[in-house]
């Protein structure tokens, strides 16, 4: 087993013996729900403050152990990150965001509450795994909106993958109005995806797409 399934067996072991907390589940594994399987090297999950502690008691049962918060999550605002050594070779995260998610670039943020109300029990796929888990995880309209907010290039590659299956529009459309520029965010899309040198990056990630998927999602997204 190499290092990428590894770390991935360990996350999906974590998240199956933690699964009775209350938390969801965001961010790269989220997308794994909806879009063919990438690898993630972070699993980030939001919990409310009150529910804290017991997902802590049991992170350090299972060998990890609080680090610095000095980290280059994407995320402002409150979160812990819980790394385990597997092997001596390297260290599998669980980044905890507390009571609300916060873009670290546009500042732009996602209480609790919005994301508890916009999720679902989901099967959470592995990528180098043949394994799949019941989880809370946020719904595709949601983690589309997210993404956008953050627009990094992963994000954007993530979005590009989703958009086809986006459930609402208009209501993606107004969530993002009311935390950053709608335009912004879009013209920056899609001077990614326009570029001659995306599709080849995107299949770097998700692997081979034929010509005829790729026309599709661009046109979803466009």
């Amino acid at each position: 087993m190499d290092l990428l399934q590894l770390r991935e067996k360990e996350i999906f072991e974590t998240l199956k013996k933690i699964k009775t907390q209350s938390f969801v589940v965001i961010g790269g594994y989220a997308v794994n729900a909806y879009a063919p399987p990438r690898f993630s090297v972070d699993c980030d999950i939001v919990v409310k403050k009150d529910k804290l502690n017991l997902l802590e008691e049991e992170l350090l049962q299972l060998g990890y152990k609080k680090k610095d918060q000095k980290t280059d999550l994407p995320y402002n605002g409150s979160f812990l990150r819980y790394e385990k050594r597997i092997n001596n070779e390297f260290n599998v995260s669980i980044d905890i965001l507390i009571d609300k998610v916060v873009d670290r670039l546009t500042n732009a943020s996602f209480m609790v509450e919005w994301v508890f109300n916009n999720s679902n029990q989901k099967n959470l796929r592995g990528k180098t795994i043949f394994e799949k888990i019941n989880l809370q995880i946020i719904n595709i309209d949601a983690l589309i909106v997210m993404k956008i907010i953050s627009c990094r290039n992963t994000d954007i590659r993530d979005i590009f993958m989703l958009m086809p299956q986006a459930k609402n529009l208009s209501w993606i459309k107004n969530e993002i109005s009311q935390r950053y520029s709608y335009e912004d965010r879009i013209n920056l899309i899609k001077s990614l995806i326009l570029s001659k040198q995306f599709k080849d990056n995107l299949q770097g990630i998700f692997g081979y797409i034929d010509e005829k998927l790729f026309e599709k999602h661009k046109k979803a997204v466009l």
